[in-house]
């Protein structure tokens, strides 16, 4: 509508340009041809016209500035929707931006986390190492320091008895015996403690005739020590005795004529020796 409006307005503004180049502008001149009535009339026609065209272009040009507008507002409304889109896309990268850097910060926690646990682990790892190290170390000194005391205790001898006298000899005769002395005789008060001379393992204890009863001990060196005419035993077989461990204790029993031990030292078992040189060389002197 407003495009025919204008063109009407155009046609009309052309239509009185062109009448008043081809007609003549003077009443006088209108009058050689138009009566007045006539030329008054073609008079206000022009002026019709040329309202007409002006009110034309005037609306044409209110439409134009109405539309400029409102291409104006809808360009200023795309711009402002434009830029809300990169407002929001920039929201969304920042966004984007602070979780990715908050879950970086959770990985680089979680990884300092697990590496101080770990240094923990190791360092508590070292250390019961350390410690294990240690106490084993304590173990092999205790066990060298033992091992010590062993050696030393099993080479470590003592009398058979205490507050003694010596009443017979090796190899020596008489008629208390069937033949010469085999031991060496300890005479003490009855119950008076037996002892063990070495370290060894008991390998009889019994009533053995003569001997009355009867404790041997068999020593590290294959050695056997006798101890008989006790009262009492109290080792059993197969039990093992430190040196100056009781094995039984002083009496009368079997062949003998008062109250003492008879001692015996049988080399391999078995080769009677006389005892009192024995004893020296080990260290004690009966």
């Amino acid at each position: 509508m407003q495009l025919v409006g204008l063109t009407a307005a155009l046609a009309a503004a052309a239509g009185t340009a062109a009448a008043g180049l081809a007609a003549p502008t003077s009443p006088a001149s209108a009058g050689s041809s138009l009566n007045p009535a006539q030329a008054e009339a073609l008079t206000a026609a022009r002026i019709d016209r040329r309202d007409l065209g002006s009110r034309d272009l005037s609306r044409f040009e209110l439409s134009l500035s109405s539309t400029q507008k409102a291409a104006q507002e809808a360009k200023a409304a795309q711009v402002a929707k434009a830029r809300a889109a990169q407002l929001a896309a920039n929201a969304t990268i920042t966004e984007r931006r602070a979780l990715a850097l908050a879950a970086a910060k959770a990985t680089a926690a979680k990884k300092a986390a697990a590496a101080t646990k770990a240094a923990a682990a190791a360092k508590a790892a070292a250390l019961a190492k350390a410690a294990a190290e240690a106490k084993a170390e304590q173990q092999a000194e205790a066990k060298a320091e033992a091992e010590e005391r062993a050696a030393a205790t099993s080479m470590r001898i003592t009398l058979p008895t205490t507050g003694y006298h010596l009443t017979a000899h090796f190899g020596q005769g008489g008629s208390r015996w069937a033949s010469n002395h085999t031991g060496l005789d300890f005479a003490a008060p009855t119950g008076t403690p037996v002892r063990s001379v070495l370290p060894g393992e008991v390998i009889q204890a019994e009533f053995a005739g003569a001997y009355g009863r009867q404790v041997k001990v068999r020593h590290s060196d294959g050695t056997v020590t006798s101890y008989g005419h006790m009262s009492e035993f109290t080792v059993n077989v197969g039990d093992v005795v430190a040196a100056g461990t009781q094995v039984g204790s002083i009496g009368m029993s079997g062949n003998t004529t008062g109250p003492h031990v008879h001692f015996e030292v049988l080399l391999g078992g078995s080769d009677q020796v006389d005892p009192e040189p024995w004893l020296r060389d080990h260290g004690v002197n009966p």
